[in-house]
C-alpha cells in the first residue's frame, strides 16, 4: 500500500489569493504560542528537528523571586509569564512535562564582573522571534542579545554599550535535575566542556553527558573560571545549597570540575560594538562538538558576524519544510495558528548523530555510526506522538519518518527493546504502553518500507509475549495474557499511582496494530491471536456507571468508584492523568464494538455527547483527544464531529502565548490542530485510515514525495460537502491525488 494513496480531498484547481502569494508560510509562525498555560514551548532558535536549540532562559528569578522548577512544574526554559532573563540555554526540549537539559547558559553583562545569576539577571523588552531567530534588549545592561542556530550549533551576537563587557558561561544552572560538569580552557577565546544531564521524569539511571565547544570572536582582557561554594548549615557533613559564595579564579586557567561552575570572558567595548559567541554540541565527545561547529559555521573572526548568515540559512530551512503544506482562504488568524502548530510538530524527534555520523548507542557506553545519508533520531515521546505526529511525518516528511523508524529499530538491536520514551540514548520509561508498534505499523501499511521490518516485527512479538517483570515494555503482562486485563495492585511504577486500566488500554491498541502488521506479513496465527487480545477491553466496562472501571485481582470491580475522580490530574486508582471519562471511549480499533457494549448507536452517541456537554473532555489529555472524531463512525452524526472540532479549535488554539491547551507533548497537541485544520484525522493509531471533517481553509495543498506516491507530488483538499465520514488511506490518496509530477513553481 503506497503512501500517496493516502490523502486529499479535492478536485478543482483554485489559485492562492494575492495575500497568500505575498506572505510565506514561515511569516505566519508565532514562536510565542504555547509559551504559557504549561504549553512548555519556547521562542528560541533552532532548525527543523535540530539537535541544537537555544532559548531565552527566564525560569530563574532575582534574589527576591527565586525559582523552584519542581514545585512550579518548570519543564521549559522560558515562560511568557516571566520577565527575568538569566541567559540563553542550549539543547532544550519543547512541549515536555518534566524538567530536562537547558544547559550551558550564556549571559552577556556590562560593568563589573558578577557571576551570581540572582544578581546579573535582567528584565528585557523588545522581544522578537521567528523560525531560527530570537532577540531582545536586556534593560539592566543596555545590551541587545540575539541568537540563531544550525542543526548542531548556535551563534549569539551581543551588542554592548561602551565600557566593560562580559560574557558568562554557566555550567551549573539549567533545567536538568542532574549535577556535575567540567570545563577546560582551550585558548584565550575558546573553551570546551561537559555537563551531565538526565533523570528525566525522575528516572535516576537515565543520565547522559552533553559536550560543548565554545568560542568568541574577541580576545578578552581577562578570563577565568568560577565555582559556587555552599556554606555549612551547622550540621556536620551537611551543606545548604542555596547559601554560599561564588569564588572567581583570575590566576588559574586550565580546567575545573564541580556541580556549580562557570567561565567568564571580560573585555573593553566601544558603544555598539558587537561580540559573537559560537557553540557546538555533541552527545559523543568534545572533539565531535568542535567538528560539528567547524562543519556548520564559518570560523569566527574579530569584527565579522556569522549571525545573519546562519539566520538566513535557518529561515530557508524552515520555509522549505513549512511550504510542503500551503493553505489559502480562511482567516489570517487561522493561518497563524496552523503554521505555528506545524512549526511545533517539526521540533521533535531530534537529530542525535554528529556530522561524522557518530551517536551514543542506546543504553550503552558505546558509540555507533549511522550510514551515510541517514540520520539517527532521539526524543521519542511515543506515548504522545504515536497518536498523530508520526502519521503527519509519514505523509508529509516521509524521508524523515523512515529514518525515525530505522532509529527505533536500531535501538532494539542495540538494547533488546523498542523505545517507549527515549531521550538521547536512554530509556526513561515515562508513561505506559507499547507505542512503537502502532507507529511502525502505520508507517509500513502506508507504503514506507525501506527499513528492517522483520527485526521490527521480532521486537514487537517479544514485547507482546515475553512473560514476567523482565518485560520492560509490559511489566504487568502476566495477568494481561492470562486474564485479559491488568488488575489493580499488580504493578505501580511511580508516584502517579496504580495505572492498571491505562496500561491495559494501551496494550489493546498495540496488539490491534500488531495484528494488522502480522496479517500483512503473512503471519495468520499471530494476527488472529493479537486481534483477539485487543478486544479484551470489554472486561473493564461497568454497565452500572457506563464507563470503564478498575478491576481487582479476583475480577470484581473497584469499590467505591467515582468515574469523575482524576479529572484534575490527581492520582487515582486505575487511570493515569485522567478520569474514567477520559479513557472510556479510548478503544479506537473497535468503536462499533464499544457502542454495542454501551447499548447501541444512540446510547453511544448520547454518552459521547455528554462528555462535551458536561466538561468531561480534556483537550490537553492524549487518551481523549480523538473523541470528537468518533461521532463520524455513525452515519448521520458526522455533523457533531465538524461542529465540535471547530469549537475546540476556536476555544483552545489561539495566537496568544496560551494558545495551546496545555502541554504540547513534543508536538502532539499541535499535530491535532494541523490535521484538524486540514480536514482529516488519524483517529485509530496503526490503522491506515482517516476520519474527515470540515477544513478551516478553502484549499490545502500538500507536497508529497513522488517516490512514495506513485509518481504524484501533490495532494489537494478543498472545502466541500464531501468532508465527512471515514476513508481509508488508500482511497483517500486514489481519490484526491492531483495529477502526475509537474512544475512545482
Amino acid at each position: 500500500m503506497n503512501i500517496t494513496r493516502l490523502i486529499a480531498l479535492a478536485l478543482c484547481v483554485v489559485s492562492f489569493p494575492a495575500y497568500a502569494q505575498q506572505a510565506k508560510p514561515a511569516d505566519y509562525v508565532n514562536p510565542f504560542i504555547g509559551s504559557s498555560n504549561y504549553g512548555t514551548t519556547n521562542p528560541g532558535a533552532l532548525c527543523p528537528n535540530g539537535m541544537m536549540s537555544v532559548s531565552p532562559f527566564n525560569v530563574m528569578g532575582s534574589e527576591l523571586n527565586r525559582y523552584d522548577k519542581d514545585s512550579r512544574w518548570w519543564s521549559t526554559p522560558y515562560s511568557s509569564d516571566n520577565k527575568y532573563f538569566t541567559g540563553f540555554s542550549h539543547v532544550n526540549l519543547s512541549g515536555v512535562g518534566c524538567p530536562e537539559v537547558g544547559l550551558a547558559l550564556t549571559m552577556p553583562t556590562s560593568g563589573p564582573l558578577m557571576v551570581d545569576y540572582h544578581v546579573y539577571g535582567s528584565e528585557y523588552r523588545n522581544e522578537a522571534a521567528e523560525p531560527g531567530y530570537y532577540g531582545c534588549d536586556l534593560t539592566a545592561h543596555g545590551i541587545k542579545a540575539e541568537v540563531s542556530a544550525t542543526t548542531r550549533t548556535s551563534v549569539e551576537r551581543y551588542t554592548f554599550p561602551e565600557g566593560q563587557g562580559n560574557i558568562l558561561v554557566n555550567f551549573g544552572e539549567g533545567l536538568t535535575n542532574e549535577t556535575g560538569a567540567w570545563i577546560r580552557k582551550v585558548s584565550a577565546t575558546e573553551i570546551e566542556g561537559m555537563r551531565l544531564a538526565g533523570t528525566f521524569c525522575y528516572n535516576s539511571q537515565a543520565v547522559f553527558p552533553v559536550y560543548f565547544a565554545i568560542r568568541i570572536n574577541k580576545v578578552p582582557s581577562e578570563c577565568g573560571f568560577w565555582k559556587f561554594q555552599p556554606l555549612m548549615d551547622g550540621v556536620e557533613g551537611a551543606w545548604t545549597p542555596d547559601d554560599g559564595t561564588y569564588k572567581v579564579y583570575t590566576k588559574y586557567g586550565r580546567e575545573i570540575a564541580g556541580n556549580d561552575i562557570g567561565y567568564w570572558f571580560s573585555f573593553e567595548t566601544t558603544e555598539g560594538e558587537q561580540v559573537e559567541l559560537q557553540m557546538g554540541v555533541s552527545f559523543v565527545s568534545c572533539e565531535n562538538a568542535w567538528e560539528n561547529l567547524d562543519a556548520e559555521q564559518a570560523p569566527l573572526a574579530p569584527g565579522v558576524s556569522n549571525l545573519e548568515t546562519v539566520r538566513a540559512a535557518a529561515e530557508a530551512a524552515w520555509e522549505s519544510d513549512l511550504s510542503r503544506i500551503k493553505v489559502s482562504g480562511g482567516s489570517e488568524r487561522d493561518k497563524e495558528v496552523f503554521y505555528s502548530a506545524l512549526y511545533h510538530t517539526l521540533i521533535h524527534p531530534s537529530i542525535l548523530n554528529d556530522v561524522n555520523g557518530e551517536y551514543p548507542l542506546m543504553e550503552s557506553d558505546g558509540v555507533g555510526r549511522v550510514p551515510a545519508g541517514q540520520n539517527r533520531y532521539s526524543v521519542f515521546s511515543l506515548w504522545d506522538t504515536y497518536r498523530n505526529l508520526h502519521q503527519l511525518m509519514t505523509l508529509v516528511y516521509p524521508e524523515r519518518q523512515i529514518d525515525m523508524v530505522r532509529s527505533m529499530t536500531d535501538m532494539y538491536k542495540e538494547w533488546g527493546w523498542m523505545p517507549k520514551w527515549e531521550l538521547f540514548g536512554r530509556e526513561t520509561f515515562t508513561m505506559e504502553g507499547d507505542p512503537a508498534i502502532p507507529v511502525i505499523t502505520d508507517t509500513w501499511l502506508k507504503g514506507l518500507r525501506d527499513f528492517d521490518i522483520e527485526t521490527a516485527y521480532e521486537a514487537f512479538v517479544k514485547s507482546a509475549t515475553t512473560p514476567g517483570a523482565e518485560n520492560l515494555m509490559r511489566p504487568d503482562i502476566d495477568p494481561y495474557l492470562s486474564q485479559g486485563y491488568v488488575p489493580l495492585g499488580f504493578y505501580s511504577a511511580d508516584a502517579s499511582g496504580d495505572n492498571s486500566v491505562s496500561h491495559a488500554l494501551e496494550y489493546y491498541i498495540a496488539d490491534y496494530a500488531l495484528s494488522l502488521l502480522a496479517a500483512d506479513l503473512g503471519h495468520a496465527e499471530d494476527a488472529e491471536r493479537f486481534l483477539e487480545q485487543s478486544l479484551r477491553y470489554k472486561h473493564y466496562y461497568c454497565p452500572a456507571f457506563g464507563t470503564f472501571r478498575p478491576l481487582n485481582a479476583d475480577g470484581s470491580f473497584l469499590e467505591p468508584f467515582n468515574p469523575r475522580q482524576g479529572e484534575n490530574f490527581e492520582a487515582v486508582p486505575g487511570f493515569h492523568e485522567g478520569s474514567a471519562w477520559n479513557y472510556t471511549f479510548y478503544v479506537p480499533h473497535d468503536v462499533l464494538g464499544l457502542a454495542k457494549l454501551m447499548g447501541g448507536r444512540k446510547a453511544f452517541v448520547n454518552k459521547l455527547q455528554k462528555v462535551f456537554d458536561e466538561g468531561l473532555y480534556d483537550p490537553a489529555n492524549e487518551p481523549d483527544i480523538a473523541y470528537p472524531y468518533l461521532f463520524s463512525y455513525f452515519k448521520g452524526e458526522e455533523w457533531r464531529t465538524a461542529e465540535i472540532v471547530s469549537d475546540l479549535l476556536d476555544k483552545h488554539y489561539t495566537t496568544r502565548p496560551d494558545g495551546i491547551p496545555g502541554n504540547d507533548d513534543t508536538g502532539t497537541m499541535s499535530a491535532w490542530a494541523v490535521f484538524s485544520m486540514m480536514g482529516f484525522y488519524p483517529d485509530c493509531p496503526g490503522h491506515p485510515s482517516y476520519t474527515l471533517t470540515t477544513p478551516r481553509f478553502d484549499r490545502v495543498e500538500i507536497r508529497v514525495d513522488p517516490a512514495y506516491c506513485e509518481g504524484k507530488d501533490l495532494l489537494v483538499i478543498t472545502k466541500g460537502r464531501h468532508m465527512k465520514g471515514r476513508i481509508s488511506h488508500t482511497d483517500f490518496l486514489q481519490k484526491h491525488a492531483a495529477g502526475q509530477i509537474h512544475d512545482n513553481q
